[in-house]
């Protein structure tokens, strides 16, 4: 039985990497990205049977029901027609919202209803397909949610969330669904950024030395921690949250 998933955010940056990451180990991925540009360009740079790229925004409820229902006229003829994993990746993924006091209301609500409403919608909607193959679902945090730089309240309070969902979900959903969190920390995703606003990745000695492993994270790095939190070596991991962020939450740093 071919593994299933299912990449929110899948189309660029650390999504597309765990896209590619899961077809090279024999999964079959629904890529779901709300850029249609970037949906298109996976789709060309993947012509594979095992890849659907889909163009919706998962903080919309029309449109995750309409992501599902083609999900589901893929799956037709799987036995069970269920998937194995849920990733939620995806999310406005500038960090910085500005000073507190100058912060709309609007504005706050585009941080969490990509990050927050997009996982609840995802999850909700996947919970049944989830079920049937004893399924696990991965959320996508962020080393800022327990950490900060100034004027990025909104996305910390978004990723915090998830953190609370995330344990929230493992309780609710066992035995039959593992839900776990990654909390990336900084991961270059420039060469993986769709074609029109691709760059290759240049890095200070200083950005380097700054991580105890010596260099800066790649979408590679989170995606084999999604696969083994996908694997049967994983059965025993549930409600955790799992910093990727080449050891930088450990080190203290002070100015000199």
């Amino acid at each position: 039985m071919t593994r299933t998933g299912i990449v929110t955010g899948g189309a660029q940056g650390i999504g597309k990497g765990i896209v590619q990451h899961l077809i090279a180990e024999g999964w079959r991925v629904a890529a779901i990205d709300k850029d249609g540009e970037a949906v298109r360009d996976l789709a060309a740079e993947m012509p594979n049977d095992r890849l659907l790229s889909l163009e919706a925004d998962v903080s919309n409820e029309t449109a995750v029901a309409k992501a599902f229902k083609a999900i589901g006229d893929w799956l037709k003829g799987d036995t069970p027609a269920g998937i194995d994993l849920l990733v939620s990746n995806a999310g406005l993924a500038d960090p910085v919202s500005g000073p507190i006091e100058d912060l709309t209301l609007k504005n706050w609500h585009l941080w969490q209803d990509s990050h927050v409403t997009g996982a609840f919608l995802m999850t909700r909607a996947a919970i049944p397909l989830l079920r049937r193959r004893k399924g696990s679902i991965v959320l996508m945090a962020s080393t800022r949610a327990i950490q900060s730089e100034p004027h990025c309240e909104a996305y910390a309070a978004a990723k915090g969330a998830l953190l609370a969902l995330n344990h929230a979900l493992a309780i609710s959903l066992g035995p039959d669904i593992r839900c776990n969190a990654i909390l990336p920390g900084w991961i270059e995703t420039g060469p993986w950024a769709k074609a029109s606003k691709r760059a290759g990745a240049e890095h200070r000695d200083i950005d380097r030395e700054q991580h105890p492993v010596g260099r800066v994270g790649e979408p590679g790095d989170i995606a084999g921690t999604v696969a083994f939190l996908a694997s049967p070596s994983a059965a025993f991991i549930t409600g955790q949250q799992i910093a990727v962020d080449g050891g930088m939450t450990r080190k203290m740093i002070y100015a000199h």
